[in-house]
């Protein structure tokens, strides 16, 4: 296995995926400050400020100034165009994730289902997590619940989501990784709270130690 090539491929979908995001916020045409953005896109303010710069130094957005020495953003024609390029590379990326995702989680649940395992949680709640969540409810295993610091408190289908903290507290025979682009991060959370590799399963490569 690539580590490298997975590790670049893995940024560059991060990056690209977060720039949309940026673009998208931005184009709603609110005076939107660095701080504003990443509060409603739940980005570090850092990672805001390197995106913006490289957003400005492409022609995308440009900056004007607010009263109390603020700053707002504002899409250009090239940004927009931008957008709609990265809005149809999103769609078409989903669309090969649901398709490919689908298949792998139906195969990951019959064969828990064929060992005899009664529940699984889920840690990581994104676009996958619901993916899976669909494919489960074929199968006559329950669903314990979701794990996700990030979007702790809000609403997964008919379920709270948690937060990491609250891993022991919950019976599953096992823990599904649901999320895509924050898979590596999740293990290493599961790791931490000693949750043994055995336990855990996933569709998507998690680049753990020994793969290094």
């Amino acid at each position: 296995m690539n580590v490298q090539k997975l590790n670049s491929d893995k940024q560059e979908n991060q990056d690209t995926y977060k720039s949309f995001l940026l673009l998208d916020e931005i184009s709603k045409g609110e005076p939107l400050s660095q701080r504003d953005l990443s509060k409603k896109l739940n980005i570090a303010l850092g990672l805001v400020n390197s995106y913006i710069k490289n957003l400005v130094s492409k022609g995308y957005i440009t900056i004007k100034g607010i009263p109390a020495k603020r700053y707002a953003y504002y899409l250009t024609p090239k940004g927009f165009a931008e957008k709609t390029r990265l809005t149809y590379h999103h769609l078409q990326n989903f669309t090969n994730l649901y398709r490919e995702a689908r298949r792998d989680f139906k195969e990951l649940f019959n064969m828990l289902y064929e060992a005899g395992v009664k529940s699984v949680v889920f840690a990581g709640a994104d676009e996958a997590a619901e993916i899976a969540y669909l494919s489960l409810q074929e199968f006559n295993i329950e669903f314990a619940g979701i794990l996700d610091n990030e979007r702790a408190g809000n609403d997964f289908f008919k379920c709270k989501i948690m937060p990491f903290e609250k891993i022991k507290e919950i019976e599953a025979d096992f823990i599904i990784v649901s999320s895509f682009l924050k898979k590596d991060e999740i293990y290493k959370k599961l790791m931490e709270a000693d949750i043994t590799p055995e336990k855990i399963k996933s569709i998507f490569p998690v680049l753990t130690e020994s793969s290094l």
